[in-house]
């Protein structure tokens, strides 16, 4: 019971922080603009990317396409190693608490969905695998 609470607080959580963050993009573009150019990223992803952000959400809360629901995860994923190295490389740490929150929040939501949803993943390990490698390595 605790998984499936863990997979919708996590998935719902990590949907709104890409939501209010594609939002953002579109409400305040110049801005975001800006930014990303503080960042070293070219201004021109900000459009694509907020649409990205939205269909990435789209993809796994439908979930009707397992492999597009597994390829938008892999995505978010590379976004927020991306923007918390940028973020850190630029002396701005504490601007990288969102990315930080959000690697949290996609790891719990990837590892505990084949415990809630209907199509399993065939790439998600899941929680039992986990605790049981890790269980194995203290017998080492």
């Amino acid at each position: 019971m605790i998984y499936i609470y863990a997979y919708w607080i996590s998935t719902t959580l990590l949907s709104l922080l890409y939501l209010t963050s594609a939002g953002m993009y579109v409400l305040k573009t110049d801005w975001v603009k800006q930014q990303f150019n503080e960042l070293g990223y070219p201004s021109y992803l900000v459009i694509p990317l907020s649409f990205c952000k939205a269909l990435a959400v789209c993809f796994i809360l439908s979930r009707f396409n397992v492999t597009l629901s597994d390829f938008a995860y892999a995505a978010m994923t590379l976004h927020l190693i991306l923007a918390f190295g940028a973020h850190v490389g630029i002396k701005k740490s504490k601007d990288a608490l969102p990315a930080l929150i959000g690697l949290l929040l996609i790891t719990v939501s990837f590892t505990t969905q084949n415990f809630v949803r209907n199509l399993p993943s065939p790439n998600s390990v899941g929680v039992d695998e986990i605790i049981n490698l890790s269980r194995g390595m203290n017998h080492e």
